[in-house]
């Protein structure tokens, strides 16, 4: 961790230090407020350059989790917030409610160039809950409107995470996310997700037969319910929730057939997968399918400024263009002007600096990097796709053990995700599922950057494992 001269703004414009009003007024997403309370002061993240970040002591850590999944371009790019002043400058806000404007349409042809089949339609949202709220409305209303009202549940896989609100929370698979906000929007169904490393016995080192396995799950399930009341399936391309789990071989095809011999929407929920962190624009592409939905959010603009998407094929949007037909769906800042002109000056920079091809050619040395960490008697597992990998973290490596509630506990919070910010990596200790900790750092990194991970993680690793 680099130190350089701290920040002289250290207040609010009412003259307070900002580390006590955040305390006393700001109210933080999926955060614990307890310690705050007590005392301790929440870091404040004020500046960020290329995969760095810095805090307001002058404090310097790698961004080894592109902030949530999301800087795909790195940090401190000025032509992006300068694309973002003449877009405000010309027209700072219009809705689309009946309405348009250049940069929603210029933005919209062009993501549907970059998505496979004839998923041509686009409909803005403002982040990846919305999109993933957004599309579960547009499946059941389609089967409404071809005949089959009956179709309105959804399958989706455990420990899975697609987004807070009340249908996409439905959707996610983690029982702790959901019980304070039940009951939920009924009709979530769950089966078995892609976890190699936890597989069943009988297909735990054959990733084809996992594969097959775990497809057929789906099919179980949609046979059980009866698949005149299923209306789609909800998939990550790599499932971010219990920590990076990739498709195993013929997943994905297997899948496909599934949806189609039971007439049954496939939803690729993208919202961390799209814009180069798996290695192509969307990732169905790089696991060789072809969705009728798409859901994406985070890199659109590499969080330069929100906005969400969900794309749907010719198939989907043709009941619409009939009548009076109407999809009674939208948010007021859905398709923003600035957003949607951010985003194309993002997607410029993909295509100037060949992003998706550096994430494809650098990707195996991510890996490779990261699995030096399997020495360690606390590592059971390396996976992941791309630039976007978990590291599951064990009692025994042998017997492939895992951590009881409290240790976890006190493993991940009360060591873990402190003692790595410590040493200058800022990425993510989760335990969703089974502990793991998540690296997803910005696509601009290459090997320099994964030693560093590697070295700063192999350090509080060997540290954690001598507490337990």
């Amino acid at each position: 961790m680099t130190t350089t001269a701290a920040a002289d703004e250290t207040l609010t414009p009412k003259g307070t230090r900002r580390v006590d009003a955040a305390r006393d007024h700001l109210w933080m997403h999926f955060a614990r407020h307890s310690g705050l309370h007590q005392g301790q002061d929440v870091p404040i993240i004020v500046r960020g350059e290329g995969a760095r970040i810095w805090d307001d002591a002058g404090r310097r850590y790698l961004d080894g989790l592109a902030g949530l999944f999301v800087v795909q371009v790195g940090h401190g790019r000025r032509e992006l917030a300068e694309a973002a002043a003449r877009q405000a400058e010309q027209l700072a806000y219009f809705p689309l409610w009946s309405y348009t404007h250049p940069a929603a349409i210029d933005l919209a042809e062009r993501l549907a160039a970059y998505a496979p089949g004839d998923l041509n339609r686009v409909f803005f949202t403002t982040g990846g809950g919305e999109a993933v709220e957004t599309a579960w409305k547009l499946a059941k209303q389609y089967w409404k409107l071809v005949g089959k009202p009956a179709k309105h549940k959804v399958i989706s896989r455990a420990v899975a995470y697609h987004g807070t609100p009340q249908g996409a929370l439905a959707i996610t698979g983690i029982p702790s996310a959901k019980e304070a906000f039940e009951p939920l929007v009924p009709g979530g169904l769950k089966v078995p997700n892609t976890n190699q490393y936890r597989a069943p016995d009988h297909v735990r080192e054959d990733g084809k037969a996992f594969g097959r396995w775990a497809a057929d799950r789906i099919e179980e399930a949609i046979l059980f319910e009866g698949p005149d009341t299923v209306a789609a399936v909800f998939l990550e391309p790599v499932q971010n929730s219990g920590g990076c789990f990739p498709p195993p071989p013929g997943y994905f095809d297997r899948v496909r057939a599934i949806c189609d011999e039971h007439d049954v929407l496939l939803v690729s929920d993208e919202v961390i997968c799209a814009f180069g962190r798996i290695g192509s624009i969307f990732a169905c592409d790089d696991f060789g399918y072809v969705p009728d939905m798409i859901t994406c959010a985070k890199g659109m603009t590499s969080g330069y400024s929100p906005i969400g998407a969900m794309i749907a094929s010719d198939r989907l949007f043709e009941p619409f263009t009939k009548g009076t037909t109407t999809f009674a769906h939208g948010f007021t800042f859905g398709g923003h002007p600035v957003s949607a002109a951010v985003a194309m000056a993002n997607l410029d920079i993909f295509e100037r600096e060949s992003l998706t091809d550096h994430v494809k050619a650098n990707a195996p040395a991510f890996r490779s990097t990261l699995e030096r960490l399997l020495d360690l008697p606390i590592v059971g597992d390396v996976r992941g796709a791309g630039y976007f990998y978990g590291i599951e973290l064990v009692k025994d490596k042998v017997t492939r053990e895992t951590f009881y509630a409290d240790e976890s506990e006190r493993l991940l919070r009360g060591f873990l995700s402190k003692a790595l910010f410590e040493a200058g990596l800022y990425c993510r200790a989760d335990d969703r599922g089974d502990p793991v900790v998540q690296l997803a750092p910005p696509l601009i990194c290459g090997q320099a950057e994964f030693d560093e991970m590697e070295e700063i993680l192999r350090g509080v690793l060997t540290e954690a494992w001598s507490r337990i």
